[in-house]
């Protein structure tokens, strides 16, 4: 998609999207994925069809709410330090990423949607998505994270996402990054118990300082793997960069993240509780148009989602 042409999920309307992906293949499917990397399942036939059976019912939701998708890769690890982790060079990698898109472009034509169903390529932190060792600067980050970008950006990719985003200049450099590698991007800011970005930073300053130092580059921000009881309160006053949040993944439980590291079981939480927060947010970020979840949260969460979501 041209870097310039305005996305159609910020032109209003329901896109729903995927859940927690790694939790269900983990705890519901019994997979190991080590680094909770879900990328290399696209080595295989078998992977391959584990991925595709993830997807589909998601597919068939909106395809049945009459509402777009967009359709995420399942390369929140394919970035250069987890990949090396897991034994992959740069030539296995940018392979990997490319065969991600081009299982997205089968499951889109196979969906048989009447809405827009978009592809969108995934990118996750350098470091640990809750709590990072090592912060970057901007440059850093724009270099790191432009590996994985130039890639996408070689494909039928619409669009670059990076969620479990822990702080703005990470955030920054992805933007410039997405920007040189003509791909429309998207941020999505986690947030701890208390609202805040794992940083200390409000999700607004953040949301601030990154259209401050990008020229507004970022098509639209997203926030991910926080219940909404954790910052439910801190978005109550909204606000213009509020205004910006377009997108949530919400997780199924109400635990902190050092509490669900900690964990051995899954809390998959009450999804028909979550919807209604959804609802309850609407006042608050009021330009939501993408739906889906995140840790914990499988077919049955977006699909609660999507129905309070779209009852009159």
């Amino acid at each position: 998609m041209d870097q310039r042409e305005p996305l159609p999920q910020t032109g209003g309307g329901v896109f729903l999207t995927d859940a927690g992906l790694e939790t269900v293949l983990i705890f519901h499917e019994g997979l190991d994925l080590p680094g909770f990397a879900a990328f290399p399942l696209l080595e295989d036939d078998a992977g391959r069809a584990t991925l595709r059976a993830y997807y589909e019912p998601f597919l068939t939701l909106a395809r049945e709410r009459d509402t777009g998708f967009v359709l995420t890769s399942p390369t929140w690890r394919a970035n250069p330090d987890w990949a090396a982790s897991l034994g992959y060079d740069d030539e296995t990698l940018a392979k990997v990423n490319r065969h991600s898109i081009e299982l997205m472009e089968r499951l889109r034509a196979d969906a048989g949607a009447g809405q827009p169903v978009l592809i969108e390529g995934l990118l996750g932190p350098r470091d640990d998505g809750y709590a990072p060792s090592a912060i970057m600067s901007k440059r850093e980050a724009e270099l790191y994270h432009a590996v994985q970008l130039r890639v996408l950006a070689d494909t039928a990719c619409d669009q670059a996402a990076a969620v479990t985003i822990t702080y703005a200049d990470e955030a920054i450099g992805i933007v410039h990054a997405a920007e040189k590698a003509g791909l429309p991007s998207v941020i999505s800011f986690t947030l701890e118990t208390d609202g805040r970005l794992p940083s200390g930073q409000t999700l607004a300053a953040a949301i601030e300082q990154v259209d401050a130092e990008t020229n507004s580059a970022c098509a639209y921000f997203m926030i991910n793997c926080a219940h909404p009881t954790h910052f439910a309160d801190a978005v109550a006053d909204g606000g213009p960069a509020l205004d910006r949040v377009r997108g949530l993944r919400a997780n199924a439980s109400t635990r902190s993240h050092a509490e669900l590291d900690a964990a051995e079981e899954l809390d998959d939480g009450d999804p028909a509780d979550l919807g209604a927060r959804y609802v309850a947010l609407r006042e608050a970020l009021p330009n939501l148009t993408v739906l889906g979840g995140c840790c914990g949260t499988d077919i049955r969460h977006v699909r609660a989602i999507a129905d309070a979501w779209l009852t009159p």
